[in-house]
């Protein structure tokens, strides 16, 4: 399967970090467009100068990592495309251009179903395309959940439990998923 990440999953660290981290594991095929990666780096600098530097480095550590997954599409494509939000064709031209299955993004109201459907593409909200995953693929997920959380540990110096830092990362029924896994 492939999903085109949208800006609004990729700006997050902890949301990006699962995201990928199932898709390293094999879940999926991630996507996304120069355009999608400018956006999440112009939104780091409400982070401050460390902030643009560090979605810098990660924007080209995935270029190295996820060579394919970059897409274009030919000048057209976008004028044929219609959204509630002129700004977001982009998106929804370069989920047609890679061949995705699914737009991934947290902006519902932009990226209606039917529309979607028209170009044979679904849309799904971060929480509910990685509770899909983990249901598919627990163990990797669970795997990929404690990677991040000992990341966010690492970072923040605060003893975050998995509950707590998916809910925070707007991911609260993969959250709720993985603290039952690790009771039992």
């Amino acid at each position: 399967m492939k999903a085109l990440l949208d800006t609004c999953v990729i700006y997050p660290t902890v949301m990006r970090q699962m995201l990928l981290g199932a898709a390293r594991g094999g879940a999926f095929t991630p996507l996304w467009s120069a355009r999608i990666i400018e956006e999440w780096q112009r939104a780091a600098i409400k982070l401050g100068p460390a902030g643009v530097a560090q979605a810098a480095g990660e924007a080209a550590m995935l270029a190295l990592e996820w060579p394919k997954a970059q897409v274009t599409w030919a000048s057209g494509l976008e004028a044929r495309l219609w959204l509630p939000d002129p700004a977001d064709t982009h998106v929804l031209a370069a989920a047609i251009a890679g061949s995705a299955d699914v737009i991934v993004t947290m902006n519902a109201r932009d990226f209606p179903r039917n529309v979607l459907a028209e170009e044979g593409l679904g849309r799904a909200d971060p929480d509910a395309f990685l509770l899909g995953i983990h249901a598919a693929q627990p163990e990797m997920m669970a795997e990929v959940g404690g990677s991040v959380l000992a990341e966010a540990r690492r970072l923040s110096g605060e003893d975050w439990q998995m509950r707590a830092l998916m809910k925070k990362a707007r991911l609260p029924r993969l959250g709720k998923a993985l603290a039952q896994d690790a009771l039992r």
